[in-house]
This record gives C-alpha cells, structure tokens and sequence, in this order.
C-alpha cells in the first residue's frame, strides 16, 4: 500500500518546502487553514479519520509570539490541544505523527546549548503552548518525532529575513538588538532533514518511529545573536545596490517594549539528532548564503 501523508500548515514556511520535499515518499495530502482549523478538535479528528493518513506531518502552529500573550485561548488551542489531538487519532490509525515545536520553551539563562534533557521554562505563552504541545504528544506516545527548532527563516513568509532585508531598503540606520542569541534554521533544510529521517525507514515508518520515537533538538548548525544575524543577512544579500542603510547598530532588550519576553540564549543541541540518525544540517551561515542566492 503506498504511503499517505496528511500535511497540516502547508503555506507556512515549513509546509511550504514540506509539500515539495516529502513527494518522494508518497501521496500528499496537503491543507492549511481554513481546510483545517487546529483550534476546532472535532475538525481535526474529521480530517484525519476521512484521509487515513499513514504519516501526519504537522507543520501548523499559532507563531504570532507577542499576539499570544493577549490571545492565550486560541494559542493553547493550536499549539497545545490540536497536537494532542492528532497523536490520539495517530495511534487509532497506526500512522506516525512529526511534530515541530520550538526553542522558546526555554528561559535562556542557561549560558551553552540546551539538551533534551534540560528542563523547559518558558518565558512566555508561545513557549508555554508550544511546551503543552510537546507533552501532549509524549503522554499520549505512539510513533511520534518532535523536533525542536529556531528562529525559521525563508523568503516565502514574513520573518526576520525578510525584514531586515525589507528595513535596509528604508531606513538608513537600523538597530537590533545583541543580547538574543540562537540558531537560525532555514525551513527548506528543516524540510529536507525530516524528509532523509522518514527515508531511512524504507516505508516501515512505525516499526522505525517506534525504535527511535522522541523528542530532538534539529537547527542550524552554531549560534548568533540577532545583531550578527542581520550583518551577515545584509553581507550576503545578492542585491545589495538596492540597500541605501548606512548604520547598524546594536542595541539591548530592554530598549524595546515588546508584550512577551525573549529568552536571552536559547540555542539548542542537536547532538541528539546527529546521533540517531546520522544526519547534520549545515552552519547557519552556509544555509543563509544558500537561501539568500536560490531564492528561498
């Protein structure tokens, strides 16, 4: 029987390049809102009981990290619920589940790399509801991946990238802050690395997800803070004659009022990862070279 997969968030930017990446393993069945609605349980029991998926990529979450705060219904409901309630209908099927979640579920006063083993704290209700998520899917088990990402960049949606790219266009001075540090990870590799994972299986997805179930930490290889993220985004863009920025300057936390608080170096450890599955991503700075020059 060919491979079934059900794609949930397939217009964001890892379900973008997921859609693309995951056709060498079988028929995609890919939906984003409002074909699926991650806040409405019985929505999503109705779509996966109807498709029958044999693998159920999750790629959808509520990412809006400072609107969170003000809406933490709605973001418990996507992040932390609708999570749990795709491993329940997994294991009804028999089908494995990929989840990604985030590296905000940690306070960042670690000072080196977090391992799966640290304990989460999150700083706000992104962390918070992204943290519910993950635990969902563990309590209920079954043959699950949660990989643990960071600071998802590409050229297709909104964000970090894309507006320092947009802001040096604009404004002759720029100023980011120094003080926020992890590991850029760009959504076409994370695509890509999940993609090599299901393919070692060679279609025995549950007997292998069941061996290696778990939690892993998967981003860019190194850390930056912000403030060297934006020089190499501005150092390594192809169409630099369209930048009239003259300054960047660095500058703290503190000097911007934001509704939710960033953890101050949340990079994670993908020792874990590199260890199963024999797989490494490149350095951050590799990935955005490349990004940056193909247009993703």
């Amino acid at each position: 029987m060919k491979t079934k997969i059900l794609l949930l968030g397939s217009t964001g930017q890892v379900g973008w390049e997921l859609n693309r990446t995951l056709l060498t393993l079988g028929d995609i069945v890919a939906l984003d809102f409002p074909q699926i609605d991650m806040a409405d349980p019985q929505n999503i029991r109705s779509i996966v009981r109807e498709t029958k998926p044999t693998i159920i990529v999750n790629a959808t979450a509520y990412t809006d990290v400072d609107k969170a705060e003000r809406e933490h219904e709605l973001a418990m409901a996507i992040n932390g619920t609708g999570p749990g309630i795709l491993a329940e209908e997994a294991i009804k099927l028999g089908a494995a589940l990929i989840h990604y979640s985030t590296d905000y579920v940690f306070d960042g006063t670690k000072g080196e790399p977090y391992t799966e083993e640290d304990f989460p704290n999150p700083l706000n209700v992104y962390g918070e509801t992204k943290l519910a998520g993950e635990r969902a899917i563990q309590d209920i088990g079954g043959a699950y991946l949660i990989f643990r990402t960071s600071w998802v960049y590409s050229l297709r949606r909104p964000c970090f990238v894309t507006k320092v790219l947009q802001w040096a266009r604009e404004h002759e001075t720029l100023r980011i802050v120094d003080d926020q540090i992890s590991s850029p990870t760009w959504a076409r590799t994370l695509a890509e690395l999940t993609e090599q994972v299901l393919s070692q299986s060679q279609g025995g997805f549950i007997n292998d997800l069941n061996q290696n179930s778990g939690l892993y930490h998967l981003t860019g290889e190194g850390s930056c803070n912000r403030f060297e993220w934006a020089k190499a985004i501005l150092e390594l863009d192809p169409n630099k004659e369209q930048q009239i920025i003259k300054q960047l300057i660095p500058v703290k936390s503190h000097e911007f009022s934001t509704p939710a608080l960033r953890p101050h170096n949340s990079t994670l450890s993908n020792k874990r990862f590199i260890d199963t599955f024999l797989l490494k991503n490149c350095s951050w700075q590799t990935d955005l070279f490349l990004m940056l020059n193909q247009g993703g």
